[in-house]
């Protein structure tokens, strides 16, 4: 009898500390515990000014691009550049044989000197004839007819005289230079070949200034808009490499097209940026970035910004560490960010990871950026010590 109380005690005490143990475990944890706070990265919003910048695909093209043509005909022969090379304006490129244009130029200023000989023989002839006249000694018929003489020599002379600067030109045009400054291109016609002007033979090489190098692009309307809201005269322009960089100091724009593209609805622009270096060949397709003036914003990681048919919208932390959606005005990209127009105040704690897993009204654990991988480390002990697994961070989030 002793020893069935016993037993019977020990059963009702085994019992009552096993309810103990499930009351204080509770439930939504491995050991019935209350469910552990997500932890996520939260940046704090800072409203300030901040650039409005359109990004868009040009094409560049040389400031000045000419071809360089034999104005005479007559053989080349001598070449004076090297393909691809950088000339000054007024360098030697080409020399077309001079003899024949030589000789023409003698001729012409042979011809000349014998309009002016008949000339100074005609002169002299209506000045003999003058004092006779007078004195009625010959008549009126005959001095008109010696002043006739001397002007019409003297109107050969004035021609005879540009047949001289015809000639000079011709021979001057033997020696091709160059009409401007800038990088030559592939040599078209090589030395001993006959050129002739006015055809296509006569096409030499070309030479494009590439300092400045000028780039074309297009916007839309409404980014034409916001330009021209702004002051557009003053409208910087960058050209930005593959890797977000720049690739050339800002430069400026120097057009804009009066019309719009009707297929299209974008309106075509051009730009002026400096290029010493020659670091943007013409005919290269750039990345341009236009600078249509300022605002003020936040600046927001694009994975922090979600889209729906609703709009645009971030989780945000509230003082209780409850997530909340709250809907934004994003405006324009700034690198990998979302320019936030309104929605955001100061201080505003905005979620930028794990937003796949937050839910509105879960309780998280904020963290900052520099402090994300300290907290994932403790996340993970923690549960270690209980025994349970650790929550599983996705890091592409």
């Amino acid at each position: 009898m002793v020893l069935a109380v016993a037993g019977l005690v020990a059963t009702l005490a085994l019992t009552a500390c096993g309810k103990k143990d499930a009351t204080q475990a509770g439930p939504g944890s491995p050991g019935g515990g209350p469910p552990q706070a997500l932890p996520v990265t939260v940046i704090e919003a800072t409203p300030k000014r901040v650039a409005i910048t359109v990004d868009t695909v040009g094409q560049s093209e040389g400031s000045k691009e000419v071809q360089v043509r034999a104005r005479v005909s007559g053989i080349l022969l001598k070449q004076r550049f090297s393909e691809g090379d950088r000339v000054k304006n007024n360098a030697a490129l080409y020399q077309i044989d001079p003899a024949p244009y030589e000789i023409a130029l003698a001729q012409a200023k042979a011809a000349l000197a014998q309009a002016q000989a008949t000339l100074e023989q005609s002169t002299r002839e209506e000045a003999r004839l003058k004092p006779l006249v007078a004195e009625q000694a010959i008549s009126g018929k005959d001095y008109d007819d010696a002043g006739s003489t001397r002007k019409t020599s003297a109107a050969n002379v004035m021609a005879k005289q540009a047949d001289v600067r015809n000639a000079e030109l011709n021979l001057s045009y033997t020696r091709v230079t160059a009409p401007i400054g800038g990088v030559s291109g592939r040599n078209i016609s090589s030395e001993g070949s006959l050129v002739t002007a006015g055809t296509d033979s006569a096409l030499l090489t070309t030479i494009v200034q590439t300092d400045p190098i000028w780039v074309r692009f297009s916007i839309s309307e409404a980014e034409y808009a916001t330009l021209r809201n702004g002051n557009d005269q003053n409208a910087k322009v960058g050209l930005i490499g593959s890797d977000g960089k720049n690739l050339l100091n800002p430069g400026k724009l120097n057009f804009a097209a009066s019309t719009v593209d009707r297929t299209l609805g974008t309106v075509q622009l051009r730009a002026e940026v400096p290029n010493a270096d020659l670091r943007i060949l013409p005919g290269q397709f750039v990345r341009a970035r236009l600078f249509v003036g300022e605002i003020e914003g936040v600046l927001v990681p694009q994975a922090a910004v979600m889209t729906s048919d609703k709009g645009k919208a971030v989780m945000v932390v509230g003082a209780d560490n409850k997530a909340t959606p709250r809907p934004v005005d994003a405006g324009t990209w700034q690198g990998d960010q979302w320019v936030i127009r309104k929605g955001l105040s100061q201080g505003d704690k905005v979620i930028v990871d794990n937003l796949v897993k937050v839910r509105p009204g879960m309780t998280v654990a904020p963290h900052p950026p520099q402090a994300a991988g300290a907290s994932a480390q403790g996340a993970a002990a923690a549960p270690a010590k209980q025994g349970a697994e650790a929550p599983k961070i996705d890091a592409k989030q």
